[in-house]
């Protein structure tokens, strides 16, 4: 994949990246339809998962209901219990200081659970 989808989850490394510089970054589940599987972002636990489809990169966060988010970039997911996404369609944007304020609270989060 070389196209708009790949520049948008390179972005979204090196963010993930500066927030969270002790984090890992592993590929899993792959499968026919994803040969590369899906990067899971982690310290202490899952903070994300990047997605592609067809017309969106999706971020899921696997305990983001228990995040603040008052930036609001949760925009999918939303009923969930556990989880909320962020999906990124072709020119949008990304709040940059929020999405790390996003990745720095959820490797808090993790680091507390795990803490217990």
């Amino acid at each position: 994949m070389s196209d708009w989808r790949q520049e948008t989850l390179d972005r979204i490394r090196k963010l993930i990246e500066q927030a969270a510089p002790n984090a890992t970054e592993e590929r899993k589940w792959r499968k026919p339809s994803n040969p590369a599987g899906v990067p899971v972002w982690e310290d202490g636990g899952i903070i994300c998962t990047g997605e592609t489809y067809k017309d969106k990169v999706k971020l899921t966060f696997a305990r983001g209901a228990a995040l603040d988010d008052p930036a609001e970039l949760f925009n999918s997911s939303l009923d969930g219990g556990t989880r909320r996404a962020l999906d990124i369609f072709e020119g949008d944007a990304i709040d940059e200081a929020a999405f790390k304020a996003l990745i720095s609270e959820a490797v808090a989060l993790n680091h507390a659970k795990a803490s217990r």
